[in-house]
């Protein structure tokens, strides 16, 4: 989603600026520009596209300051053009600031400035926001910034600079990330971690409803309309080089082969030495309320509400618990009726998805307790958890997730191993020999990237096909969700998953000579009811891409082609199954020559609802 930079100190301004827009560029954008005070006096710059655009526009500018704040924008209220980009200006052109979030009654804060006189230049809700700040200023731009956020309804995170305080950067947030980076002299604030871990790993977290005054020696941080606070500093041990490509073509690319490290990396965090599952971080979330619990509502968005959907099933299965799965953006509007022994699972990787989060503060205001599965430490939905699970995938820097996905699917398989032994619906020597399987898959994960030319070669003959069907059935009816989801999001293909079970009830309309169907056909307890579900596919002339047991030669006399994968249990396979679909996507986009990395009108993390 959009992206927020800012500087308070003494290196070159541009450079400092143009370095923490471009380390925030991972989370997909359409515009850029930068606003400075140099000499008492405010300069902005903006431009629409890519990154490089604007710093063709600095190139051949002397440029120096004092404060300087920049902005990367995905377009929401607003085409994507040089007009709507941030920072945005108010009318006197003395004020300026950059937004994330949304306002959503910015028609009627503008409608009342515009009869007050102010004009309007862009078509964005962020705007109103630089007009409500000059006409509330007076003597100080936190004061000014502090009666204005009272008007405003939605959620921001909001920055600011002003001629009339040319040594101070103001910040504000509600609802969407905000983080003050702590250095020698220096100050820099970001809406990601990412961006500030280069300059600084000091940080300091802001919480709704606070503001930062903030200068090259000093960041004050106060309540809105109460007193100053004090914040804790915090040490953050991100490695800044765990975002380089390390030699691969794409961040894409090298997360996918990342994925049997992470794997391990779960296992050693979540697995005691007698093969105990530790769940460490329940704060307020007990463990006898975790072993009563009568009832999960996971809620969840994209890919990881596909890893909801998995989790159902995992824990139905084995801990005997009814288990519902949601999609956030609809969740927050049912109404919820709780027994007094249920828990609100949230599954985000950034830990800041505007839907997710908003479920959990509803889920808590209701009394529910939350436990959520987070990949980001320190963010706001870890924050606000009564209980956290970390999926421990690393900084994945492809807005298409796929190192997450499997990250999340493993924690999920030992948080089901856990709960079921709490609840005495699953046998010690059961859970040994699941948990056994488990450590196999690193190996399992390997042998099928040392097939990736393999994947490469179907991509190669199917990349012109104007859409796709995956389909699958019980645990791995997700994958074909997510498998759907990975080809639309880089390649632009048109896809869709669907149960296999489903395909009489409408979408075998659609199948012809010319459609591929990525059928997944594992050996599992529906495996004969897969099969003739490609019979009917097969039968209308149907292309299959089979993704079939290793040896399972009777499969795969039904395809046009195979991709094998280890044989594993039913379980374990939407695991293994993800990886041949994230290469297949992968290399598809490759083909068509799309931006894998950054697709059009995606953002990694989604802070708007």
């Amino acid at each position: 989603m959009c992206g927020i930079f800012g500087y308070a100190g003494d290196r070159n301004m541009e450079s400092v600026l143009l370095v923490g827009l471009e380390r925030l560029s991972y989370r997909g954008y359409d515009s850029s520009g930068i606003a400075i005070i140099s000499d008492k006096e405010l300069s902005v710059w903006r431009k629409s596209g890519k990154l490089h655009e604007l710093e063709g526009m600095l190139k051949n500018l002397s440029i120096t300051g004092t404060v300087g704040i920049g902005h990367t924008r995905w377009a929401t209220h607003g085409r994507p053009n040089e007009v709507n980009a941030h920072p945005h200006m108010s009318g006197d052109s003395r004020v300026a600031i950059i937004h994330n979030g949304i306002i959503e009654n910015f028609i009627e804060l503008k409608n009342k400035l515009m009869k007050k006189g102010y004009i309007f230049r862009s078509e964005t809700d962020s705007e109103v926001v630089a007009h409500l700040i000059e006409d509330y200023y007076q003597d100080s731009l936190a004061e000014a910034i502090e009666k204005a956020v009272v008007e405003l309804r939605g959620t921001y995170a909001i920055a600011a600079i002003a001629e009339r305080d040319p040594e101070k950067m103001v910040v504000c947030r509600k609802g969407s990330p905000l983080i003050i980076g702590i250095g020698k002299d220096e100050h820099f604030i970001s809406s990601d971690i990412n961006a500030l871990i280069t300059h600084t790993k000091d940080i300091m977290f802001l919480d709704d409803d606070e503001i930062g005054i903030i200068t090259k020696k000093s960041c004050v941080i106060k309540k809105v309309g109460g007193a100053q606070i004090t914040k804790d500093i915090q040490h953050i041990s991100w490695d800044p080089k765990a975002s380089d490509k390390k030699g691969y073509d794409h961040y894409m690319l090298k997360e996918i082969y990342e994925q049997p490290a992470v794997v391990r990396r779960i296992i050693t965090k979540m697995l005691s030495e007698d093969n105990s599952v530790k769940i460490k971080h329940l704060r307020s979330l007990t463990k006898e309320e975790l072993s009563n619990v009568g009832r999960f509502i996971i809620q969840a968005c994209g890919t990881s509400w596909h890893a909801g959907i998995y989790a159902k099933y995992m824990i139905e299965k084995y801990a005997r618990v009814l288990t519902e799965v949601d999609i956030s953006s609809e969740f927050r509007y049912r109404q919820m009726i709780g027994a007094g022994n249920e828990v609100v699972i949230a599954l985000s990787q950034s830990g800041e998805t505007a839907d997710t989060l908003a479920c959990l503060r509803e889920a808590k205001s209701k009394f529910f307790k939350a436990l959520s599965f987070v990949n980001s430490k320190n963010s706001t939905m870890d924050r606000e958890s009564d209980g956290v699970i970390y999926t421990h995938a690393g900084q994945e820097v492809g807005v298409a997730s796929t190192k997450n996905f499997v990250a999340q699917l493993v924690t999920i398989y030992l948080f089901t191993i856990h709960i079921a032994l709490e609840k005495q619906s699953l046998s010690q020597s059961q859970a040994d020999t699941m948990i056994e399987d488990l450590k196999k898959i690193p190996e399992y994960i390997d042998s099928i990237l040392n097939k990736a030319d393999k994947i490469k070669k179907i991509a190669d003959k199917y990349y012109l096909s104007g859409q796709f069907l995956f389909i699958g059935r019980s645990l791995n009816y997700p994958s074909a969700l997510e498998g759907a989801l990975k080809l639309k999001e880089i390649s632009y293909i048109h896809a869709t998953g669907y149960p296999a079970g489903e395909l009489k009830h409408g979408p075998i309309a659609l199948i012809d000579s010319k459609l591929p169907v990525v059928c997944i056909a594992t050996q599992s307890e529906t495996y004969e009811k897969m099969l003739t579900n490609i019979q009917e596919v097969k039968a209308r002339k149907g292309k299959v891409i089979m993704v079939a047991t290793e040896g399972d030669e009777v499969a795969a006399s039904y395809a046009d082609d195979t991709i094998f994968i280890p044989k594993v249990s039913e379980e374990l396979s939407p695991i293994l199954v993800a990886i041949p679909l994230q290469l297949l996507a992968y290399y598809i986009a490759i083909k068509l020559d799309c931006d894998v990395d950054q697709p059009r009108n995606l953002a990694k993390s989604v802070t708007v609802e």
